[in-house]
């Protein structure tokens, strides 16, 4: 195996490419958004900086520990917190760590980009496979070659099928019982300085208000700027609601935090937000010729971590059916 296509530049899509990369594989990552991260996305709204996917993570396993250690290292990570106020503003302190990028969540993945070539604002949209290898649409229709392919979006099933590639009945069975809950986020710039309990987060856990964080007080703005998550049913009613009322609706629950008086709103809707059909394997292989693996947060665990451990199991495999 000399080179392997990439789809996806979230978490675990660069991990992969840059296990890959590090063992001498050619590798070429595909990105849908103009910036890589995934649901790691840090952004600006007027003066204030949210990020408004996810909000931290935290470390359970050697593994990974390994890897979130080179973050910190390298100054892009830190710990925020060992625990969140709850909906009756009493802190929750349970000795484990929180973490956060430095400069936002999205700090993380620019910081795993170095070195690999990534094309953003390139939406694969076709590929094709044979025994030399596979061909992967993308971006202007240009056509792109590669020994090997990795999909990580939550959507690598339609991709696949819209494609008309044909897959086992159990792999497709394996692939069509992961799920996601969707969850709306809107960003908010009070007219005060909020009220957002320290540290900087309120971890509510329900519908319609699930997480409300201020990103001020994270450090990651130097303004107030609040990133309200609403829950996964009232985000599944609303996904296709106007920003509008979607907005007034989330202010008016989240008005004990972020005040009445609101400069500016924005909304952002993360359709594949909360793996809930998780894949009990850290990846889904198909053999090939040409090899083929899925891989993301719904395989082997979620969040972050499970992002990340996916991502290095994806490559690790791949390397030892090369050889490498």
């Amino acid at each position: 195996m000399q080179s392997c296509t990439v789809v996806g530049a979230g978490l675990a899509g660069l991990i992969a490419a840059r296990t890959l990369e590090e063992a001498g594989v050619r590798v070429t990552v595909f990105e849908k958004e103009e910036k890589v991260g995934g649901r790691m996305r840090t952004d600006a709204v007027q003066d204030g900086v949210f990020d408004h996917g996810a909000q931290f993570f935290t470390i359970r396993s050697d593994r990974f520990e390994e890897i979130a250690r080179t973050w910190i290292s390298a100054g892009v990570v830190e710990e925020w917190t060992r625990g969140f106020a709850d909906s009756s503003g009493e802190q929750r302190e349970d000795g484990h760590p929180r973490y956060r990028g430095t400069q936002g969540m999205t700090a993380i993945a620019e910081h795993l980009v170095s070195g690999l070539d990534v094309r953003t604002g390139a939406e694969v949209s076709g590929l094709y496979r044979d025994e030399q290898g596979w061909q992967v649409f993308a971006g202007d229709s240009s056509t792109h070659r590669s020994d090997a392919l990795v999909l990580t979006p939550p959507s690598s099933l339609k991709l696949v099928d819209e494609s008309g590639l044909s897959l086992t009945p159990g792999t497709r069975s394996a692939l069509e019982n992961i799920a996601y809950d969707p969850c709306i986020a809107v960003m908010v710039i009070p007219g005060g300085s909020g009220a957002v309990p320290e540290p900087g987060g309120v971890q509510i856990g329900g519908d319609p208000l699930f997480w409300v964080a201020d990103n001020l007080q994270k450090g990651i703005s130097d303004v107030p700027a609040v990133t309200i998550h609403a829950g996964p049913e009232w985000s599944r009613e609303h996904l296709h609601s106007d920003d509008e009322a979607i907005s007034r609706l989330l202010l008016e629950e989240a008005k004990d935090y972020v005040g009445t008086n609101i400069e500016t709103t924005a909304v952002y809707r993360w359709r594949y937000s909360q793996p809930v059909g998780i894949h009990e394997e850290r990846f889904v292989y198909i053999e090939g010729p040409p090899p083929l693996v899925f891989c993301g947060d719904a395989y082997g665990g979620p969040k972050v971590e499970g992002a990340v451990l996916s991502g290095l199991a994806a490559a690790e495999k791949l390397l030892q059916r090369a050889g490498v």
